[in-house]
């Protein structure tokens, strides 16, 4: 203790006089003191901490030794592809009967009528279900060996993934329909692969099947209708020679002539997944067990440390199940014993079953996402409102950086809470894949929704998916690195002046998860498949530093110009879509024209925020549309961010046509997976081409 005279040498008071000061503050100041301490103590024992990334986001993938230049991900073990994930789960058969096990026998299949809580079928209701259905397709005479492929013609629905799930259990092989495909494409997929039973939801698509075999020699010998057929229906059918029967009927007839179940090997087939395709037939990509066991796994290894998955999971199912993409998601969740809801079925009750369902896992595709984004910018109408919204995002986005993933901070609660309550609430994971989708798109709805977001490559060859960014990762723009199932090389494409040495060229895949080839067709097959296993892809590739791969270009759609330049539209198409005004673009050219030209859709939901920001225009849609100074704002808007990109300049085009309508499924200008179709395309817009090219 200090003495008085050290006190009196350093100048400072007496003791007692210390003590008097003390008691003379006043009580509230110390409570304030004490506040602040306690805040300060509470901030610091709850504020956010960054997830640990799961590698070196620095390096995501190294060089395979070899010489072929292919990399392979930093998550994978040694040399070998990671086929499995669980030791007890190597087929799809085993992977539902480790659900089942994992779940306690917990909900797995969920369903709702309009305005209605989900009703649930337990993982013990789905296997009773699916044996009394393969029960009835073995007593149908299917088998492994003798008639194993079952068709699937149905919209989202739990009795799409109960047929399935009876297919797997029995060694068959179910081969999806797609609504969209028409009748002369489901025709040629039923006589392909010779299919003799035919699931279908409703009466429409009986009828359609119907009309595909009408008057001529064909397979089908029993449709399984999930509703309950007329008389009429019924009567259509034998005079085809076609049973039609209720799905309810089939479980009958399967229950009273009960199978064991005939668990398949990794090795043997799954399914038949046909590829809609630009051009020409369908083809049917041959996927086994071990091809879809391996994508699921390196899905589960990318997202076991920051965002395991669980029986507590939910997933809401709208993508379409004839897809892989949809299928590989809902495989993944069922190996964790987790909940399938189902949506209603049509795609405008969607945000009614979010909030109804709550889901935790919610898959989605670039469409789905620059709907959102443009939603939530078209309501930020004001210069004030516009601020506002970035402000908080730059927020967000910083923290994201940090690798600090939440939906509780301030900014959420005064900003970004309707965006996440819109998607139910409770979302922790989506990914997004089927198309490129903007980095400006993506950063900004990782920060709204506040939740891990994945964004992956791929394509029905590699099951689904052959890269996939990783936890952490922050940057957009690319389509992150190699999936540990699999490993990546880049080939020269020497016409496009693409070469691997570069790190540039065609993306080729090789591992468990790649397929058997197409169905019937050598030709192709080998044209995707070399000798040596490799898929070749036909989209162009680019190695960035940190060992992710960046899609650059696509190699099939490739024309000349008339000066003999190559062309990739979907390349220019991917910069020209980064315009907030524009929706949809389709570019053209060929070898007569020496320049490009494009028909642009404007988007319905932002264009009237961006004209008025930009030109002071207010109007409708269509009124928009049709003025000049538009179509020049939006033109010159594309030819800068054509030159912000790179483009040569014989790349951009030189004229566009604006026109009102999205491309869609049901215009016959996308395919069921959004694809564009560019034949129909110039032949739908051949008038408005030649016009752009006369007027020039």
């Amino acid at each position: 203790m200090l003495s008085q005279e050290l006190l009196q040498k350093l100048k400072l008071p007496d003791l007692d006089d210390v003590s008097q000061y003390f008691r003379s503050v006043s009580t509230p100041m110390l409570v304030s003191v004490g506040a602040v301490a306690a805040a300060t103590t509470y901030y610091l024992a709850t504020r956010p901490k960054p997830l640990p990334p799961v590698c070196d986001l620095h390096m995501q993938s190294v060089e395979v030794p070899g010489g072929e230049l292919a990399r392979r991900s930093v998550l994978q073990n040694g040399d070998g592809h990671l086929a499995h994930f669980y030791d007890d789960a190597r087929t799809m058969y085993e992977s539902f009967l480790r659900g089942v096990r994992v779940s306690n026998n917990g909900p797995c299949l969920g369903s709702r009528k309009p305005k209605q809580p989900y009703e649930w079928m337990s993982y013990r209701e789905v296997m009773e279900r699916t044996e009394n259905l393969g029960s009835a397709f073995l007593h149908k005479g299917h088998s492994k060996t003798k008639d194993p492929n079952i068709g699937i013609f149905s919209q989202n629905r739990p009795e799409w993934t109960i047929s399935e799930l009876a297919c797997y259990t029995y060694s068959l092989v179910s081969v999806p329909l797609y609504d969209t495909l028409g009748t002369e494409a489901i025709g040629y997929i039923i006589d392909k692969a010779s299919i003799s039973t035919i699931v279908c939801d409703v009466v429409e698509k009986a009828n359609l099947v119907l009309d595909c075999v009408k008057d001529r020699r064909h397979s089908v010998k029993t449709i399984v209708l999930m509703e309950t057929p007329g008389a009429d229906l019924v009567n259509r059918g034998h005079k085809s020679g076609i049973h039609i029967l209720s799905l309810q009927e089939m479980e009958f007839i399967g229950k009273a002539n009960h199978r064991k179940p005939v668990p398949p090997r990794p090795e043997d087939m799954a399914l038949i997944c046909f590829t809609s395709g630009t051009t020409g037939n369908p083809k049917g990509a041959m996927l086994t067990h071990r091809n879809i066991v391996s994508n699921c796994a390196a899905f589960i290894k990318l997202t076991e440390v920051c965002c395991p998955l669980s029986c507590s999971d939910v997933h809401i199912s709208f993508l379409p199940l004839a897809h892989m993409f949809e299928r590989v998601v809902q495989s993944v969740m069922i190996v964790q014993g987790a909940r399938i809801g189902f949506f209603q079925g049509d795609i405008r009750l969607l945000a009614d079953d979010l909030s109804t369902l709550k889901p935790t896992v919610f898959p989605v595709v670039p469409r789905l996402l620059n709907r959102m984004y443009d939603k939530i910018f078209g309501q930020a109408d004001t210069s004030l409102k516009r601020w506002v919204l970035e402000f908080a995002y730059r927020r967000k986005e910083s923290e994201i950086r940090r690798g600090i993933v939440r939906r509780d901070s301030i900014w959420d609660r005064l900003i970004f809470w309707k965006v996440q309550a819109s998607l139910g609430g409770r979302v922790r994971l989506m990914i997004t894949g089927a198309a490129p989708i903007s980095p400006t798109v993506l950063t900004f709805l990782r920060a709204a929704i506040g939740c891990q977001f994945y964004e992956g490559y791929g394509q029905t060859e590699c099951t689904a998916g052959c890269t996939m960014t990783m936890p952490g990762e922050w940057n957009a723009g690319h389509v992150g690195a190699p999936l540990p199932c699999n490993s990546m090389k880049l080939v020269d494409v020497p016409e496009m002046n693409y070469l691997a040495v570069n790190g540039e060229g065609e993306v080729c895949v090789k591992g468990p998860n790649v397929f058997q080839g197409y169905l019937k067709d050598p030709e192709k097959t080998a044209e995707a498949l070399d000798a040596d296993g490799w898929l070749h892809t036909g989209d162009v590739g680019k190695w960035l530093p940190n060992g992710t791969l960046k899609i650059v270009d696509r190699k099939k759609h490739i024309f000349k110009l008339a000066q003999g330049e190559y062309i990739a539209p979907e390349k220019i198409e991917n910069v020209y879509i980064r315009s907030d005004a524009v929706a949809q673009v389709f570019v053209h050219g060929d070898s007569l024209q020496a320049c490009l030209i494009a028909v642009v859709v404007p988007d319905p939901d932002f264009l009237s925020g961006w004209t008025k920001r930009t030109l002071r225009l207010e109007g409708s849609y269509h009124e928009l549309c049709g003025r000049a100074e538009v179509k020049a704002a939006i033109f010159e808007d594309m030819v800068q961010l054509g030159k912000e990109a790179g483009l040569k300049s014989f790349e951009q085009v030189r004229s566009i046509y604006i026109h009102t309508e999205l491309f869609s499924i049901e215009n016959n200008l996308l395919t069921p997976t959004l694809k564009a179709k560019r034949n129909e395309m110039r032949q739908y817009f051949r008038s408005q081409i030649d016009e752009l090219y006369a007027g020039m």
